[in-house]
């Protein structure tokens, strides 16, 4: 059995917060701007 593990941050984590942050607004998917919008803006 494998598992996979992302390297990535949990979405809505402080460290995904910051990581978005850093990423140019262009690169930007819908569903992410809508993650951050509701874990680091609200």
């Amino acid at each position: 059995m494998f598992l996979l593990v992302s390297c990535a941050p949990e979405v809505g984590s402080e460290a995904w917060c910051e990581n978005m942050k850093e990423k140019p607004k262009g690169d930007w998917a819908g569903s992410e701007a809508i993650d951050f919008v509701k874990h680091c803006v609200l």
